[in-house]
C-alpha cells in the first residue's frame, strides 16, 4: 500500500489542533460568539450560573462531606457498588514491583476508558455475587467499568494466558465484537451501543502499539507509557501525557476527521472555529476536544501517582465535553437552544449543533469552576478542575437528567461507539 506523506504544514497544523491551549482558546471565542447573539443555535444565560455552581458545590459536599475530592477518572468507576476493586487489582498482581503494577493498571485503565463511550439506554451489567455480597447491576459508566475491570482480570486482552492481567498488541488485536459482546453480556434483549465500533477500536490500538515498539515497548503494551515518561524523573507534567497519547494513538480514531493524512481524532469542523490569525491557516474551521484523550489522561495520572512519580501541570487539561457536563449546562439553563424542536432529534457527532454544545461546555466549565472553588472555600490547589469534575459538574449533570428525563441527555447524539 502506498501512504502519501503529509506536508509540513498539515504537520504543524495537526501538533496545533493537538493542544489544550487551541482547545481552550476556540471554545472560548465560540463562547463569546454565543454571547454576542451570533450562535446560529445556542442562547447564553449567565444569570443562571449561579445556580449551577451552586448546585454543583451541592452535590460535592454531599458526595465528599470531607472535601477531600479524588479526580474524575475511570478508577471511580471502578469503585461503583461500593467495591475497591483497585485493590483486588493489587492483590491478584501480588508482590509485583511498583512499576509493574503501574504497568497493569495503565493497561487496565487505557482499555477500559476506550470502552466508555455512551452504552445507550438499554445496557447493562450484572457482577456476581461474591462471598457475603450479592450480585449487582450496573449500567452506562459504571457498568462499562465493571464489566471492563472483569473482562481484563479474566485475560480478555493478553495474548499470554499465563499473564492475563495485562493487554498487549496481540491480544488486542484478537478481540472481535462477539468476544467483547460476551464479556460485556450483550444479548438482543440487552444492547450495547456501538459494539462493533468498540471492537474495531481496540484491534486498532493493538496494531498501533505494535507499530510504536519505541513507544509501547515490547511485548507492545500501554503499560510501557510508564517506562517511556519516567526514565531518569520521578515527575511528569500532565499536558505530556496528554501529547503522547494523541501522537501515538492518532492511527485509532476514525479516519473522516484528517488533514491531508493526519488523522485528528476528536477535532471536527465549525465554520466560526478560528486561530484568529491572518491569513487563514489549516487549522481554521477546526474545533478540537480529545475528550476521550484526556479522560485517559486523567484515569493514568493516578497509576504514575500511586508509584511514587509526582504529577505537574494538571489544570492544562480541559474539561470534558460529553453529554453530562454538556446536559448540565442545558438543564441548568445556562445554554438554551434557538430551536427547541433540536431537542427531539438525533444528531451526529459532526453535526454542527453538538460541536458548539461540546465547545460551550469546555469554556463553561473554565467559568464555573472558580464559582464552585468559591462556594465550598476551596482554592485551585486543593480542588484543581479534576476535582470539580469528580465533585461536581458530571454528577449534577446526571442528576438533572434523572429528575427532568429519567436519565437521557438533552441532546440525543449517533454514538459509533468511539467519541461519547
Amino acid at each position: 500500500m502506498n501512504v502519501i506523506a503529509a506536508s509540513a504544514d498539515a504537520a504543524w497544523a495537526a501538533a496545533q489542533l493537538r493542544s489544550t491551549k487551541a482547545i481552550r482558546e476556540r471554545a472560548a471565542a465560540l463562547l463569546a460568539r454565543a454571547r454576542r447573539g451570533e450562535s446560529a443555535w445556542f442562547t447564553v444565560n449567565d444569570g443562571a450560573m449561579d445556580n449551577a455552581a451552586a448546585l454543583v458545590a451541592e452535590l460535592t459536599r454531599a458526595r465528599y462531606p470531607d472535601l477531600k475530592i479524588p479526580y474524575h477518572s475511570r478508577w471511580r468507576h471502578f469503585e461503583a457498588g461500593g467495591i475497591d476493586r483497585a485493590a483486588q487489582l493489587q492483590r491478584k498482581l501480588g508482590y509485583a514491583s511498583a512499576a509493574e503494577q503501574a504497568r497493569a493498571q495503565i493497561d487496565l485503565a487505557l482499555v477500559s476508558v476506550l470502552l466508555d463511550a455512551g452504552a445507550g439506554p438499554h445496557w447493562s451489567y450484572c457482577e456476581a455475587a461474591a462471598g457475603q455480597r450479592p450480585a449487582q447491576r450496573f449500567t452506562r459508566s459504571e457498568g462499562l467499568g465493571v464489566a471492563s475491570f472483569h473482562a481484563f482480570m479474566a485475560g480478555l486482552f493478553s495474548s499470554d494466558p499465563m499473564q492475563p492481567m495485562r493487554a498487549d498488541a496481540q491480544g488486542l488485536q484478537a478481540i472481535t465484537a462477539e468476544r467483547l459482546g460476551n464479556a460485556f453480556q450483550v444479548t438482543p434483549g440487552n444492547r450495547l451501543v456501538g459494539l462493533e465500533g468498540r471492537a474495531a477500536l481496540l484491534r486498532r490500538l493493538g496494531q498501533a502499539l505494535e507499530n510504536q515498539p519505541e513507544v509501547f515497548g515490547q511485548p507492545a503494551r500501554p503499560g510501557h507509557l510508564f517506562d517511556l515518561l519516567t526514565e531518569d524523573t520521578n515527575a511528569i507534567d500532565a499536558h505530556d501525557l496528554l501529547s503522547v497519547l494523541l501522537t501515538s494513538l492518532a492511527p485509532i480514531w476514525p479516519a473522516q476527521n484528517a488533514i491531508e493524512s493526519i488523522a485528528l481524532g476528536d477535532c471536527w469542523q465549525h465554520r466560526a472555529a478560528s486561530c484568529g490569525a491572518q491569513p487563514p491557516n489549516l487549522t481554521d474551521g477546526w474545533m478540537p476536544f480529545h475528550k476521550l484523550s484526556q479522560w485517559l489522561t486523567y484515569s493514568l495520572l493516578e497509576p504514575f501517582q500511586w508509584a511514587g512519580i509526582r504529577v505537574n501541570g494538571l489544570d492544562a487539561l480541559t474539561g470534558l465535553p460529553e453529554y453530562r457536563n454538556g446536559g448540565l449546562f442545558l438543564d441548568a439553563g445556562v445554554l438554551r437552544l434557538k430551536d427547541a424542536s433540536q431537542a427531539g432529534r438525533v444528531h451526529q457527532p459532526g453535526d454542527e449543533l453538538i460541536v458548539e454544545w461540546r465547545a460551550l461546555t469546555v469554556a463553561l466549565l473554565d467559568e464555573l469552576a472558580p464559582m464552585v472553588r468559591e462556594q465550598l472555600g476551596l482554592n485551585d490547589i486543593q480542588m484543581p478542575l479534576a476535582c470539580v469534575l469528580e465533585g461536581g459538574t458530571w454528577a449534577a449533570g446526571r442528576a438533572l437528567a434523572q429528575q427532568l428525563r429519567g436519565g437521557t441527555p438533552p441532546l440525543t447524539i449517533q454514538s459509533d461507539g468511539t467519541v461519547f
